[in-house]
């Protein structure tokens, strides 16, 4: 939605500041930070961009787009990068920002979660936030972070919230032999509780979230519903 701007979450609590308006996005959205002094620039990895060679090499049997043994590049686990902050200040006022590069292989066009206010992120004050990684397209069909704070709001605690909304996802998919992605979902209540869970996960790598106060850092490790080694 905003391309070669670095920072598109300070860009978007500009939006939510100074407009009435809940997304821009495209050319209005890059006109509307290059406007509030945000540079345009090349964000593309050199890492990245073997990687997208090395994908459009395997559409097709015909196209070599890398030399051969340009390094090993495992397109089945494709890059990720959403970041969820999820915050609570000392007057009890909730906050948060979900942001992300995308999926990556997408089609043009692709709109995901991460931007969309009760998918990839919700925050009401008087209850709680949450936020979402993982396949976006199950988090948007589920109404993900809206659906957590709805927990919450019943009385669940926030890792609870989460493994709700984990339960759901599996569900509508039919089960978990039909699982083949993940979410990850964390959340914090209004006394600042904060937990966390994910689909899948291990004994060896179980979902977290750190916690950062004025005492330090803690990680926080939550629940998963299915083991994979």
């Amino acid at each position: 939605a905003l391309e070669n701007i670095k920072t598109p979450s300070s860009a978007a609590r500009l939006v939510m500041e100074r407009t009435d308006h809940i997304h821009l996005v495209g050319e209005g959205a890059r006109q509307f930070a290059r406007a509030h002094g945000f540079k345009e620039e090349n964000l593309l990895t050199e890492k990245s961009r073997k990687m997208w060679l090395r994908w459009k090499e395997n559409l097709s049997d015909k196209d070599d787009w890398l030399p051969p043994k340009d390094g090993d590049y495992d397109l089945e686990k494709r890059p990720t990068g959403t970041i969820n902050i999820l915050a609570l200040d000392s007057k009890g006022d909730l906050a948060g920002c979900t942001t992300t590069s995308g999926l990556f292989g997408k089609l043009p066009g692709r709109i995901g979660d991460s931007p969309i206010i009760g998918a990839g992120l919700y925050v009401d004050n008087e209850v709680g936030a949450a936020g979402a990684t993982g396949r976006g397209e199950e988090i948007l069909r589920t109404c993900g972070s809206f659906f957590v704070v709805e927990q919450m709001r019943a009385g669940k605690s926030p890792r609870e919230a989460c493994e709700a909304l984990c339960q759901r996802i599996v569900k509508i998919n039919g089960g978990a032999d039909k699982i083949d992605f993940n979410d990850k979902i964390v959340a914090i209540n209004k006394n600042g509780e904060a937990g966390c869970a994910a689909i899948r996960g291990s004994k060896n790598k179980p979902p977290q979230a750190a916690i950062i106060t004025a005492a330090g850092i803690e990680i926080i490790e939550g629940t998963y519903l299915i083991e994979v080694s």
